[in-house]
């Protein structure tokens, strides 16, 4: 007899329960588009505090965010800013100029091969790219050391394994059987290198749909599915909707004026009214208001 497939869509109570303190997690998506942004908000709404968190290898402003509200202990990427918006985020700058953030610091190959090592099982991974520069000195993590079969010189990155990836994409199945529009970005690596696997996305879809193309599919056996509608926003959701400018304007405002004059008040109101207030994603989308949501489409 065969058994029915079951169901691995949840709601985001439930997907928010699966994050705790101290863990190291991966957050999907590149600067400023396509980040889980309900689990950003239930990460700060649960108070969950002292994550690793391995950020887009191109972090954005949801990193800030959890920056601000104090749940990153230590932080992994090679970037982080919101383009035109900001040239450097403003908590992650005041963080890191004041010590209180642990950096792991490299570039984007070594991110990706720290990646690649923890989806292989392996403990690190041969990288020639950073000798002769400091990446060794500031991160003592990275180590040199001489290859046993030729005798050169290499850097050894070390695994970093999530305990669980937070992946935004388009849509899935019921069944875990994911579809990006666009690229994905470096959600895939993330996705092989982590224990665990929330995909939240805009739809779920009939399997008949996911079969019909097959090659679409990025990410496959994810342990659980979120549907939430606009659940990127104020980031982009490829094919359905562009990063909303002013709303992230808002918020690079509030992290200049800590900057810049050391006045959280402009945070803490932004914090109040769009993440601790609203209850669920549907009271954040009426907040955020019916008008603001659909000028953001993609013509």
């Amino acid at each position: 007899m065969i058994s029915e497939r079951k169901s691995l869509v949840i709601d985001e109570s439930t997907a928010g329960g699966m994050i705790r303190d101290g863990m190291t997690i991966a957050i999907g998506g590149f600067i400023n588009s396509s980040h889980p942004m309900v689990l950003v908000r239930q990460i700060i709404q649960r108070g969950i505090k002292n994550l690793t968190v391995v950020g887009a290898a191109s972090g954005g402003p949801d990193l800030d965010l959890l920056i601000a509200a104090g749940c990153i202990k230590k932080l992994v990427t090679t970037y982080m800013g919101a383009e035109h918006f900001c040239p450097i985020t403003p908590f992650f700058r005041t963080a890191a100029q004041r010590g209180e953030l642990e950096i792991f610091e490299c570039d984007e190959g070594m991110f990706y091969c720290a990646l690649r090592a923890a989806a292989q099982g392996l403990p690190s991974t041969p990288w020639k790219a950073g000798l002769g520069t400091s990446f060794p000195e500031v991160n003592p993590e990275i180590k040199v050391y001489s290859d046993p079969i030729t005798g050169e010189p290499v850097l050894a990155i070390p695994a970093i394994v999530p305990d669980l990836a937070i992946i935004y994409a388009a849509h899935s199945d019921a069944y875990g059987n994911v579809q990006h529009i666009g690229t994905g970005f470096g959600d895939r690596a993330m996705w092989r290198a982590a224990k665990r696997t929330i995909a939240q996305v805009e739809r779920v879809i009939p399997n008949e749909e996911v079969r019909k193309n097959p090659l679409a599919t990025s990410l496959y056996g994810v342990d659980a599915v979120l549907r939430a509608p606009y659940g990127a926003h104020p980031f982009a959701g490829p094919g359905y909707y562009i990063e909303d400018g002013i709303h992230i304007r808002e918020f690079i405002a509030a992290g200049n004026a800590y900057a810049k004059n050391n006045d959280r008040r402009p945070f803490e109101e932004y914090l109040q009214k769009y993440i601790l207030s609203p209850k669920t994603h549907e009271d954040y989308l009426e907040v955020v208001g019916i008008r603001r949501l659909v000028s953001l489409h993609e013509h």
